[in-house]
C-alpha cells in the first residue's frame, strides 16, 4: 500500500458511519446586463474577454466551423494535431470523404508527455464558456480528452458551442459535475515576475485560438 492509499484508507475510516450530506446547489444566476436581457450578448462579450486575454477569437455560424479551423491550422503550418475522441468529424471536415491537409492523432494508447510536447496542437470541445470572465471549462467529456492533452501542446484550438455559453460563473458552476476534472481556462497560459514582465506559455499552451459557432 502507498501513501496515497494509506491516506485514504483514513478517511474513509474516518467517516464510516457518517450520515449522508445533501449539498444544495440552486447557486445564485447571473443578473443585470450579462443574464442575456440586454447588450453585449453573452457571445459578444465572452468574445470580447477572450481577446483581452490576448486568444484569438473567432465568432462563425456552425456551418463555417470546418472552415474556419482549416484556415487557422493552415496559418500555422500544423502537420500533427491531436483529436480527442468524440470530436464532431464535421470541426475538421464538411465532407467525410474530403482529405485532410494535416496528421490528426488520437490518444488511445495514451501519448507520453513527449509524444504531445511534439505535436503542433490540440483541438477540442468544451464543457461550458463564461461570459462575463471570458473562461473555458473542460471537464475531460466527449471531445475534449484527458487534461494532459490541453496543458503540454502549445497550441490549443478550442470550439464552443453557442448553447455551451453561460453568463456568470453561478450558471456555469449548476451545469458542471463536481467530481469531474475541471480545467477552467481564461486565455493562453501566463504569468509575469515582479517587474511585470509577461511571459506566456508557462503552465500551458503559448496560443489559445477560439472558434465561437452562433
Amino acid at each position: 500500500m502507498n501513501a496515497r492509499d494509506q491516506i485514504l484508507a483514513r478517511i474513509r475510516g474516518a467517516v464510516a458511519g457518517a450520515p449522508d450530506v445533501e449539498v444544495p446547489r440552486d447557486y445564485r444566476g447571473a443578473t443585470g446586463p450579462d443574464a442575456g436581457t440586454a447588450e453585449p450578448r453573452p457571445i459578444d462579450l465572452l468574445a470580447e474577454r477572450l481577446r483581452d486575454y490576448r486568444a484569438i477569437v473567432h465568432v462563425v455560424p456552425e456551418a463555417e466551423i470546418a472552415s474556419v479551423v482549416r484556415e487557422a491550422l493552415a496559418r500555422r503550418d500544423a502537420a500533427r494535431l491531436v483529436v480527442p475522441d468524440g470530436l464532431p468529424p464535421a470541426w475538421l471536415r464538411p465532407r467525410e470523404a474530403e482529405a485532410l491537409p494535416y496528421e490528426t492523432v488520437g490518444d488511445d494508447p495514451e501519448l507520453s508527455a513527449d509524444d504531445l510536447d511534439r505535436v503542433d496542437g490540440v483541438i477540442t470541445g468544451c464543457a461550458v464558456a463564461i461570459a462575463e470572465t471570458g473562461t473555458i471549462v473542460l471537464d475531460a467529456g466527449t471531445g475534449q480528452g484527458r487534461r494532459a492533452l490541453t496543458l503540454l501542446p502549445d497550441y490549443h484550438l478550442c470550439v464552443v458551442r453557442a448553447d455551451q455559453v453561460v453568463a456568470g460563473v453561478p450558471d456555469a458552476v449548476a451545469r458542471l459535475a463536481p467530481e469531474r476534472p475541471l480545467t477552467w481556462i481564461s486565455g493562453p497560459s501566463a504569468t509575469s515576475d515582479i517587474e511585470l514582465d509577461r511571459v506566456e506559455g508557462v503552465h500551458g499552451p503559448r496560443t489559445l485560438e477560439v472558434v465561437i459557432s452562433t
